[in-house]
């Protein structure tokens, strides 16, 4: 397996996320039978503390709700093709497939203040993506691991004006943390054969060091991790004009993170512009040559005269910052009940647009990796270490369901939606490669007694085949070196979700 997805994955590849991207929608397995169509509008149980705070006054019995999703996710790449920063073929699989069984959890408590009051609360998890390549995957030098997980604790109140109109206000404390993670390409030394390496340096160093490869380089490794903590604001409004019919409005704000931790690089080269002249003075390090017109020996790596071998810096660390806002959403439902049957429809809108990059910045006083990683021929920018263009765009989803009230006891529900990619064909990555999907569900709810309801639901989503061809890019966007990767992915998913509901 080269590809292993864990806990909230699909966030990015799977069923659960609507307006695509790493938005997460698995906070309430009533709703996830309609495939999310009507959350804002019908409250059919505490789950609406989040989806629509406002919607809290169609409930009239204090309850707490305990839930989890179970996502099996099955996926495979192929075509793979993965090239260094002078255009070399990188060694790995060209095809592989994987799966994987992850659980995302939500908790809620519900209670009624008097007839216009209502209180409610929400630990739910609303974005996440996590992906971890294996170490021999071809496209290491864009991907290895990608993780950012938001959990939320938010805390609701609902007004109820009249019969008619309802409002709703949330504040969500929001706690962030990610890691990103790939392997390093320093100007393909891992691709160049020794034999050819080693005659080079033979050749500079007039028969002195003829056998300097190291394969450490091989193993160089860039890790950067962060956390911080965001305060998120949600403003819900609900209609309900007749009995049968019933309208929600609401709005998540976006929430923006610093995510300050460390950047750590291992197993770098030290090149001659960047030897400590203090070693090389001592004759530890030596330096190649420079010769005019051919070859500019301060851009190529030192040798360490103690081991014969090309000097290795085995780990530097500098203090960084990942800067990353979750963006601001609106969703917009209606429910319409009929007899026995009650009809569903939502439209939710995010503005991935504020999505537009991965940067992660220098916050040392005395720079170390971003000493190399901000010169003119790489991020060409002052204190920057690492920087992915993404360029998203601003996404709708779409849903339609129905419920039917088949006994007193039992509902049965049914659900489809249509989610927009907002990743941009020509921006797609190895970490994000997410196109649009379609989504289709099923769900029933289950009046065990008076106090105790059981929500069960099934997912099956298909998303849109989808082909990477990833290029490196300066802070100004334009393309670097000749490194690239290319691939095919396909992948399908299956949710399986239980809450249960007590109502005292």
């Amino acid at each position: 397996m080269s590809l292993r997805y864990s806990l909230l994955a699909l966030a990015v590849l799977s069923a659960s996320s609507q307006a695509a991207g790493f938005k997460i929608f698995e906070q309430s397995t009533s709703s996830m039978g309609n495939a999310y169509a009507g959350r804002t509008a019908l409250a059919e149980d505490a789950t609406v503390v989040y989806s629509n705070p406002a919607a809290m006054t169609e409930l009239d019995q204090a309850q707490w709700i305990v839930g989890a999703n179970a996502i099996f996710a099955q996926a495979d790449w192929s075509n793979a093709r993965g090239q260094n920063a002078n255009g070399q073929a990188v060694a790995g699989p060209a095809s592989d497939d994987f799966s994987s069984l992850s659980v995302v959890p939500h908790l809620y408590y519900y209670q009624p203040i008097n007839e216009q009051w209502h209180a409610g609360l929400a630990l739910v998890v609303p974005y996440g993506v996590t992906s971890d390549y294996d170490d021999d995957f071809v496209g290491r030098y864009f991907a290895d691991k990608t993780s950012f997980q938001v959990v939320s604790l938010q805390p609701a109140l609902a007004y109820k004006v009249n019969d008619a109109w309802s409002l709703g206000l949330g504040l969500s404390v929001n706690f962030a943390q990610g890691e990103l993670s790939k392997f390093k390409d320093h100007s393909g030394l891992c691709e160049m054969p020794a034999a050819a390496l080693n005659g080079q340096y033979a050749q500079l160093s007039g028969g002195a060091y003829d056998s300097v490869y190291q394969d450490a380089f091989c193993e160089s490794r860039y890790r950067v991790k962060g956390d911080d903590w965001g305060l998120g604001l949600s403003l819900g409004l609900h209609y309900r004009p007749s009995d049968a019919l019933q309208l929600g409005m609401n709005w998540h704000s976006q929430v923006h993170y610093s995510l300050e931790g460390d950047s750590t690089i291992t197993n770098t080269p030290v090149t001659g512009e960047l030897a400590p002249q203090a070693l090389v003075d001592a004759g530890i390090l030596w330096v190649a040559p420079t010769i005019p017109g051919v070859v500019d020996g301060s851009k190529l790596p030192t040798v360490n005269t103690q081991t014969g071998q090309l000097a290795v810096n085995s780990q530097m660390t500098e203090s960084s910052r990942l800067s990353l806002t979750t963006p601001q959403s609106v969703a917009f439902s209606g429910a319409y009940q009929l007899g026995k049957w009650t009809y569903l429809a939502s439209a939710n809108w995010t503005e991935w647009s504020k999505f537009q990059s991965i940067r992660i910045e220098s916050t040392a006083s005395t720079p170390s990796i971003s000493a190399s990683t901000s010169l003119p021929n790489n991020l060409n920018e002052t204190g920057l270490i690492g920087y992915i263009p993404e360029k998203w765009q601003n996404a709708w989803a779409f849903a339609l369901g129905v419920n039917y009230q088949l006994n007193p006891d039992l509902v049965l529900r049914a659900g489809y939606a249509l989610d927009q990619s907002p990743v941009r064909d020509e921006f797609r990555t190895a970490r994000i490669p997410t196109s649009d999907r379609q989504w289709f569900t099923l769900g029933l709810g289950w009046e065990l007694s008076p106090a105790w309801h059981l929500d069960l639901a099934y997912g099956y989503m298909k998303m849109d085949d989808v082909k990477v061809d990833e290029r490196e890019f300066n802070a100004q966007d334009q393309a670097l070196y000749s490194s690239g990767y290319q691939a095919d992915y396909e992948l399908d998913a299956h949710v399986l979700s239980a809450q249960l509901v007590h109502r005292f």
